[in-house]
């Protein structure tokens, strides 16, 4: 015997008990999930021709669905998106820099306020200089193309030139 599927409801939950997620992405993952349910549902009960009439109602339908039940679990205290800022800086601090995290934040629609930013900055040296000793050991570059190599790794990763010009030259 077939199992039920999972309300929309039941799926949130599940995501959000993997990990946080922002109001953005949750938003994404749910509507993917309802528009292939309506669609595979509208599919099975009509002509094709009417299916293509009604695909902008689905859509509208699915969108005003996936919004009611994310009010809902921002009010149940289910999606948080402080929790999830925290949760971010938690998990990126120790590898990424500060200008990283605050462009991943940005995707999601979301911002450090300013004490976080203060905090990340703080630490930002430290933090480069453990992903550097991690990936290049404790010896300075000695030529200028492994000093650019070790530059662009570190910037790629977020931290500010002017700390990782410190950084080097230490």
């Amino acid at each position: 015997m077939a199992r039920a599927p999972l309300s929309l409801k039941a799926r949130a939950i599940g995501l959000l008990a993997q990990r946080e997620h922002s109001r953005i992405e949750l938003r994404r993952k749910l509507l993917s999930i309802e528009r292939r349910s309506r669609a595979a549902a509208a599919v099975a009960d009509a002509d094709v021709t009417e299916a293509s009439d009604q695909a902008e109602e689905l859509e509208e339908a699915s969108e005003a669905a996936v919004d009611a039940l994310l009010d809902a679990l921002a009010a149940e205290g289910y999606l948080n998106e402080t929790r999830f800022v925290e949760s971010r800086l938690h998990v990126r601090a120790g590898r990424f820099g500060a200008q990283r995290i605050q462009q991943e934040l940005a995707q999601h629609g979301l911002r450090l306020d300013a004490e976080q930013q203060a905090a990340l900055r703080e630490t930002e040296m430290e933090r480069a200089r453990e992903v550097w000793k991690k990936r290049f050991g404790e010896a300075p570059p000695r030529e200028a193309a492994e000093q650019a190599r070790q530059t662009r790794f570190l910037i790629s990763r977020g931290f500010a030139p002017d700390l990782v010009r410190r950084l080097l030259r230490a």
